[in-house]
């Protein structure tokens, strides 16, 4: 996993409430446990029409949409399964992070051990941010701020663990590894035998 400081982008807006893990990717296409290509079906139900064609009014089907990197949700974004393929299609699409009202726990999770940055904001910035598609903004994961166009800024909570996770680009097995060193002497020096 890279290092992550900052993110800035453009944003995406889609306002709808409960976007679940279906929604975001479709059980069907949960047949592989490898992260690539599976950017090619985020949202592909309220993307695609039933022939597999673009839905042209669909946010991201929309030329305003290319190169986004921070996608806007509705409240309880990301509910439903644990499905960790979620989090893997919108990274593999090109999202760094989501922000909303409320992030469901398990997406949540499971979206800060993958790189996605899960932003949580208040009711008025977030309203901010839909009345407002396609500003340009900064998210800092060293200060745990969201910084909008206007140059206001707003901090929003993040798991301190998965804070320093992303800030050195390891993940939780990385951690435990660059612990090597102190588990093998805990070994040699404990008095007791498991």
């Amino acid at each position: 996993m890279e290092s992550i400081g900052k993110i800035t982008s453009r944003t995406v807006v889609m306002p709808t409430n409960d976007i679940d893990t279906d929604q975001i990717i479709p059980a069907r296409f949960l047949t592989t446990t490898s992260r690539d290509g599976l950017g090619q079906f985020v949202f592909n139900d309220l993307r695609r029409d039933s022939n597999g064609d673009d839905i042209a009014d669909f946010v991201l089907n929309q030329p305003q949409a290319a190169g986004c990197a921070v996608l806007v949700g509705g409240k309880n974004f990301g509910c439903g399964s644990s499905r960790e393929h979620a989090p893997w299609a919108l990274l593999d699409y090109g999202f760094r992070a989501v922000i909303s009202t409320e992030i469901a726990d398990i997406f949540k999770n499971n979206s800060l051990k993958n790189g996605l940055i899960p932003v949580v904001v208040d009711a008025e910035i977030h309203q901010r941010l839909i009345a407002n598609p396609g500003i340009e903004v900064t998210i800092d994961i060293e200060t745990r701020t969201l910084t909008l166009e206007d140059g206001s800024a707003v901090e929003f909570p993040i798991d301190s663990f998965a804070r320093f996770c992303l800030l050195h680009g390891i993940d939780q097995l990385g951690f435990i590894q660059q612990q090597l060193a102190a588990i093998e002497s805990f070994e040699e020096q404990r008095s007791w035998t498991p």
